[in-house]
């Protein structure tokens, strides 16, 4: 199965997959391909005729790995948030699926520590298929301390060949006794020129794939995803001159977690510029002057505070426009 990886995510899997340890924490910015790269470990570890024989990448056509890609493996357990479940095709357990198509709740952004009891009694089964059980975890910062507690001790005593591999996207966030009890990885960066070349596989045209890469922070997946929301990339060009005129009709498109996002780059690179350093999101000529220290420094706190909550605006149009007022008026003050 590592034809399908991006070429940095393969180099890293056969890295890890030459090492022993029942518990993996794939750690880095989004973007990078944790999640490609934990199911990736978890279906070698579960294939029945890995390439180059054991400690191998996924064949990708023995019965195992045909059920890993049709999502029915018996043997492989995922701990996801219900919303990232129903995202990526996987199955919720019968009970969430029918309190959500009742409309008795919506599905949960964390991951909740119900799936977390299904795990353990996942632990305490025989192997179905005889190569030991996987359970991964994505993004493992999404267990709240209840969730997490109930991991820790499977996590520390995995009944027999059981293993984990964790990714998260925010390691700091995840209780220090998870931490410890996992053997650490830190995602590789991809340079520019390979980024772009798999961006460029994946259908974009040169230029797109490099103004995109460079959106996301040169971070590829993060790159694809932006150019797949349905953002043009000279709107993204435009953002700073936008926000700077205070004009939220140009904005109108934007949903209030996107256009929080962009604010806390456009942030981070006037905070650069004032630094004399280069902007890392925005080319250099689309940015304005750089306001005061001060006021960016208390814009990218406030804009912190506003992403705890902007999944859920009371009014998305009003918060759009609070969004680019606030914004001007950081973008226009003076010393």
């Amino acid at each position: 199965m590592s034809e399908g990886l991006a070429p940095w995510l393969a180099a890293q899997q056969a890295t890890l997959l030459a090492q022993r340890g029942h518990a993996w924490l794939l750690q880095g910015p989004s973007g990078l391909g944790q999640y490609d790269l934990a199911l990736a470990l978890a279906t070698a570890w579960l294939c029945e005729t890995p390439v180059g024989g054991e400690g191998g990448a996924a064949c990708g056509n023995c019965a195992s790995c045909h059920l890993v890609s049709a999502q029915t493996h018996p043997d492989l357990a995922l701990l996801l948030p219900e919303t990232d479940m129903i995202a990526r095709g996987w199955a919720l357990d019968e009970k969430a699926q029918k309190e959500i198509d009742d409309k008795k709740r919506k599905p949960s952004q964390q991951i909740r520590v119900e799936a977390m009891q299904h795990v353990v009694q996942f632990a305490q089964r025989t192997a179905a298929r005889g190569r030991g059980k996987a359970v991964l975890v994505y993004p493992a910062e999404r267990m709240n301390a209840v969730t997490a507690n109930a991991l820790l001790k499977t996590l520390e005593e995995p009944p027999g060949d059981l293993r984990f591999v964790l990714a998260s996207e925010a390691a700091h966030q995840l209780l220090p006794t998870i931490r410890s009890r996992c053997l650490g990885h830190t995602m590789a960066w991809p340079d520019a020129p390979s980024a772009e070349a798999w961006l460029v596989e994946q259908g974009l045209e040169a230029a797109a794939a490099r103004g995109w890469l460079r959106a996301a922070g040169g971070r590829p997946q993060a790159a694809l995803a932006m150019s797949a929301s349905g953002l043009a990339l000279s709107a993204w060009h435009a953002l700073p001159r936008a926000v700077a005129a205070g004009d939220a009709s140009k904005l109108s498109d934007w949903s209030p977690p996107r256009l929080v996002d962009a604010l806390q780059k456009l942030c981070h690179d006037l905070l650069a510029a004032r630094q004399g350093a280069e902007p890392r999101f925005f080319e250099p000529a689309d940015l304005p002057a750089p306001p005061p220290m001060g006021a960016l420094a208390r814009w990218s706190k406030a804009l912190t505070a506003t992403a705890r909550t902007v999944d859920h605006p009371f009014n998305p149009g009003l918060m759009l426009e609070a969004l680019v007022s606030e914004a001007r008026q950081v973008l226009h003050s003076r010393a």
